[in-house]
């Protein structure tokens, strides 16, 4: 018996082997991840760090200035950065995440500086063998991510009639089937929806408001679908089929720039900025025209996110705001009300993974890894970067956001970029 079980289980063996082989790494396509939630469905990660954090995999040191995170797919790691030894071009950079070494480097624009610091603060969007990456000065490109080969791109300023916004555009591109939803800004329109393989344009509509620093996604009501963005004025929903701006809200203007991507789930939008805008909750509902009326559920001072973003996560909303002198809290989605508050860590930016977060502050270069829970803030493991960038201007900060993918924690500090290993023991 023992010896007919032998081929079998020989055969069962090789059936797994083959499998696991064939299924991808957990991927981080885009930003905020393959749903633009933030939220990375990975386990068995390491959280209860040793005094030094986790293993360091590796480290790259030839990003050069930007803010722009980290794509993972296929075991390739793509982001922008800029070449000082090349007039500060900026650059879309393919990186073995094995290794950390530069496999391909394209320049995509001319370096655009700013006192908080220059270079590119858009993260890439992977779409199975192409690549879509935005500059600061509103270049977008479309490139082959085997080889780094530009196949198409535009301009936001020459072709859609936009305006750079004051620290540059950032917001990171859309894939959604065929087309690439963008927000160039302008009088002919504020989103653009182009078509993925030739950068022709499909529509652009949105209304005419000026780009904000914020990226889009995509939502569905009763059968429509459409993308929800943030502008200087607010949120706004706009038709995916042709552009049409289907409703409009306050909530979250300010005169200085709004930055968080905004959040949808079951019918409700929620939306937050800085500069002492606050947030709020919308409830849609389709009407009988086709369109969408959003009802004002809240709006309170209770999360003022200025640009390290927010995460939904089981009816509760969790991040850092600048309001009553700065905390780390938790909001119920639904009413508003702040659950808890901590000052523990500085004001950061944040992703989850494996039932928790892990927030990365801006100042002291720590990731806190904090237990994902409404009732309380508690600490799981903490650590420092094991140093920072040299080439940060002062007014700068430590603000691309973290990225978990295949069980690798990354964190960019301008031309360093840092891979923790989060399985190893």
């Amino acid at each position: 018996m023992l010896t007919l079980l032998r081929p079998c289980l020989t055969l069962v063996a090789i059936s797994l082997f083959v499998l696991f082989e064939k299924t991808p790494a957990a991927d981080w396509p885009q930003w905020h991840g393959p749903d633009r939630t933030n939220r990375s469905k990975e386990t068995g990660l390491l959280k209860n760090f040793r005094q030094d954090g986790p293993k360091l995999a590796w480290l790259s040191e030839e990003l050069g200035l930007g803010y722009s995170g980290p794509a993972v797919a296929q075991g390739v790691l793509y982001i922008l950065g800029t070449d000082p030894k090349a007039n500060n071009r900026e650059n879309v950079f393919a990186i073995d995440t094995r290794t950390g070494n530069i496999l391909w480097k394209t320049p995509i624009a001319d370096f655009l500086d700013n006192n908080w610091g220059g270079g590119p603060r858009s993260t890439p969007t992977i779409d199975s063998n192409l690549l879509y990456a935005l500059s600061a000065n509103g270049e977008l490109v479309c490139l082959n991510t085997k080889t780094g080969e530009k196949i198409w791109g535009v301009s936001f300023t020459r072709d859609f009639g936009g305006e750079i916004p004051s620290w540059g555009y950032c917001e990171s591109p859309l894939v959604d089937g065929n087309a690439l939803i963008v927000t160039p800004g302008g009088k002919k329109g504020t989103m653009a929806a182009l078509n993925k393989m030739t950068g022709k344009v499909i529509w652009q509509g949105g209304g005419n408001e000026r780009a904000a620093y914020s990226s889009a996604i995509i939502a569905q009501l009763d059968g429509l679908k459409f993308y929800v963005q943030m502008v200087p004025s607010g949120v706004i929903g706009v038709r995916a089929d042709d552009g049409k701006l289907l409703f409009k809200s306050d909530i979250g203007a300010n005169g200085v720039a709004v930055i968080p991507t905004p959040i949808y789930h079951d019918g409700y939008v929620f939306a937050t900025s800085g500069y002492k805008s606050g947030c709020g909750l919308l409830k849609l509902k389709k009407n009988a025209s086709g369109g969408i009326d959003a009802e004002k559920v809240y709006a309170n001072k209770n999360m003022i996110n200025h640009h390290g973003g927010v995460i939904l996560l089981s009816g509760h909303i969790y991040g850092y705001t600048d309001g009553d002198r700065g905390n780390w809290t938790c909001l119920d989605l639904m009413t508003g009300k702040n659950l808890w508050k901590n000052r523990d860590l500085d004001k950061g930016s944040l992703t989850y993974a494996d039932g928790a977060f892990w927030c990365y502050g801006e100042r002291s270069g720590r990731l806190v890894c904090i237990e994902a829970a409404p009732s309380q803030w508690k600490v799981l493991g903490e650590f420092k970067l094991p140093k920072q960038t040299k080439i940060r201007k002062p007014a700068g900060g430590i603000w691309t956001h973290p990225v978990i993918a295949d069980g690798k924690l990354y964190l960019r500090d301008q031309d360093l970029l840092f891979c923790f290993d989060l399985k190893a023991q």
